[in-house]
Parts: C-alpha cells; structure tokens; sequence
C-alpha cells in the first residue's frame, strides 16, 4: 500500500453511488431476467471506468471500483457488501430459507438476533418504527439464505470480471493502485447454519471458500479490503450483553479465522474495515472502539480503516494516545460520514486528519470515509463529501 510520504493521501470504504441504468440492470437480474450477459458486462465496465475517472477528477489517491460489480438493484440498499456473496458461495438456500435450529449450546456461546431485535433498535423503537424520523436500517423485509449444504466459493468468473473492469479503468485513469473489497468470513457466517456441526465449522468453511477471492484480488496486484463489521457491530446484537471478556473471546475466534484465510497473503497489500454498521440511528449501544482496537491489531493485515467522523465515534481519535500502532501498519480513519446529508467543511477534515497525524505520524494516515457511501446517502451529497475529503487532505497536507 501506499502510504502518505508527500503528502495525505485519499481513500474512501467502498460502495459508491451506481448509475441508473446499472441499477435497473441490477434489479432485471435479481428477478431473473438475464438477458444478455455480454451486454451487462459491456454496461459494467463503462459504469466502472466512468466511476474511477470521477474518484480521480474530486481528487481521491487510492480508488476502487465503486463496488459496482456487487449487485445494487434499488438506489438505497446497505447490504450488497454482504449480499453479493450469496451467489459466489455453494451450499446455500437462497429461497424460502428454512429457520436456523438453535445453536450449539456451549459455554461461552453467545446469543445473536437479527436486525429487528437489536438493542439500538429496542431502545429507539418509535423512531425505528416511524417513516418520519430518518432512522433506518434500510428498506426492508430483508431474509438471508441459511447454509444447507458445504460451503465451497463458486464466483470465479464474477470475481475475473471485477478485476478486469477494475485493472482495464485504473489504465485507462492513469492510477497505480487500487482497492477491491470482499466480505470477511465473520460476517459471511452470520447466516443461518442447518449443515455443519457447529458454527465454528461453518465459520472456518466460509473462510477457505473466501480465500479464493482474496487470493484473486490479491495476485492481481491490488490492494484487497477486508469488511467485517462484525468484529465491533455484533455487540449490539447479543442479547443479554455479554461481559467483554466473553465477547472479546467470541471475537477472537472471527478473527483467527479470518488470519486463516489470509494466510500467506502479503500483509502490506492487505487493508481491513472497523465499522459499527452503516444504518442510521442513534447507535448508542455501539461497543466504545477502546474496548475492540486491540482485537482489530490482532488481524494480519497492514492497514485499519474505521469510523472516526460520525458524532458517536469522532472523540474516540484519542484511543491512539494510549494503544500503539504497530511500525508497519497504517490508518485510514474516517473523516467525512456517511451518517449525516451535512458535508463536512474541509477545514474540519483537516482538523480531524490532523488529528491522527500528531498521533501515529503523517505518513501513517490516508484520509479516508466512515463507511460506504453509495447506496446510504443521495449521490450528489456523496460527491460533494469526497470533493470535501480531497480539500481537507490538501489542507493538512500544507500544515
């Protein structure tokens, strides 16, 4: 990875807003109207040189494919970084899913819920519940597949189709490096598991069959991101809370598999995503980044994105003054939000790159965004935040 030796450098999380016709060819798909594949790749790859010749004209440094080759079939979706992968992985039952039985008994067992039963979403539930108060987790109802079968990875040609479009618009801008993101096997197994033995089982089988991608992304020479929000948004999903101790250990075990399935990758061309999940609503019984940071250190990767502009972890900058980034890791903390339509001034993103800067050193820091922007905010304030993103870096830059 690159890293900010002459200046801050720019990059952002992943989802970028998609283009209509992308989004309605999208949608054709999900329903099951293929139609022409070449002429959806052909739609695919314009969408994708065109969105990496905007990352360079609002002046991003480290672009990605706008994650455009994972399916968005409306405008407003918060879930294709995990969706698209239920199509490159066997064994799952994609409708009508049968329920999950329960799981394993065992000591340090934790309990998860889904969307509806989360704490956050309990204690708020009127504004949850009301169509007028901008809280949301997104358009709903929303089912996910249940694992029926082994789990093998089956997406070898969507993933040789996202590199080429991907390595054919990066010539075409003139960068010389790029991201790609994949979901992480923590997050990958929080689907219903109705085959393996245990969930332990199913999470290690997700991680061999994801590996295959990340091996993909990787040999291509560019830069692979990992997402597992999990790692810090399952907290909020565990009912009762769990002490931390049990949730660090329960945490701990996503982590060693995802080490697994990174084993032998190059370190340096490996970056990983923190977030507490991309809804929008009041978060209060988010984990304090405090309490998870050390467990993020512990995954093998050379670099750590996380939210650090939203009003609920902006403050948490300071954890940096007490737990010490490793000397060959970078940051790539969150300076604008995806959870707010106001754009951040860009003297205030200087400010907050500055921050970090005073904290690890400057060349350690690539500004970056809270989370993913497509499909959560309007494209127009999308853009307008990455146009502030690029000012805020240009201005830390000088100072």
């Amino acid at each position: 990875m690159r890293n900010s030796r002459e200046r801050i450098l720019t990059s952002h999380v992943g989802s970028l807003s998609r283009p209509d016709a992308l989004i309605a060819a999208n949608k054709r798909r999900e329903e099951g109207q293929d139609g022409d594949e070449a002429a959806f790749q052909k739609l695919l790859q314009a969408a994708v040189i065109d969105v990496v010749q905007r990352q360079k004209s609002v002046g991003i440094d480290v672009p990605n494919d706008g994650e455009f080759g994972k399916s968005m079939g409306h405008a407003v979706n918060y879930r294709a970084w995990l969706s698209y992968a239920f199509a490159r992985l066997s064994g799952l039952q994609m409708e009508n899913p049968p329920p999950a039985p329960p799981r394993p008994a065992r000591q340090d067992d934790l309990a998860m819920v889904g969307l509806e039963g989360r704490r956050d979403r309990t204690q708020f539930a009127a504004a949850y519940t009301s169509p007028d108060s901008g809280v949301s987790m997104g358009p709903g109802p929303y089912t996910r597949p249940v694992c029926i079968g082994p789990v093998h990875y089956i997406g070898q040609a969507a993933i040789k189709a996202d590199i080429a479009h991907f390595k054919a618009a990066l010539a075409a801008a003139g960068f010389e490096e790029g991201f790609m993101t994949a979901i992480a096997p923590g997050s990958a197994a929080r689907l219903g598991n109705l085959h393996y033995r245990t969930d332990d089982e199913f999470l290690f089988a997700c991680a061999d069959a994801m590996r295959e991608e990340y091996k993909a992304i990787v040999d291509a020479r560019l830069v692979l991101q990992l997402d597992d929000p999990g790692i810090a948004e399952n907290w909020d999903a565990i009912i009762p809370p769990p002490s931390l101790d049990a949730y660090k250990r329960f945490t701990m075990v996503r982590v060693e598999a995802l080490n697994h399935a990174i084993k032998d990758l190059p370190p340096e061309r490996i970056r990983f995503h923190l977030c507490w999940g991309s809804w929008h609503g009041p978060h209060m019984t988010d984990l304090p980044m405090r309490d998870i940071v050390e467990v993020m250190l512990q995954i093998k990767a050379g670099g750590y994105s996380f939210e650090a502009a939203n009003a609920r972890h902006e403050h948490e900058y300071r954890v940096w003054e007490e737990v010490k980034l490793p000397d060959d890791k970078l940051i790539l903390p969150g300076v604008v939000s995806h959870a707010t339509n106001v754009v951040e001034h860009p003297e205030l993103v200087a400010e907050r790159i500055l921050r970090f800067t005073k904290l690890v050193g400057r060349e350690r820091v690539i500004a970056s965004t809270d989370c993913g922007l497509g499909g959560r905010i309007h494209p127009h304030i999308a853009w307008a935040k990455l146009q502030a993103l690029a000012e805020g870096a240009a201005i830390a830059s000088r100072r």
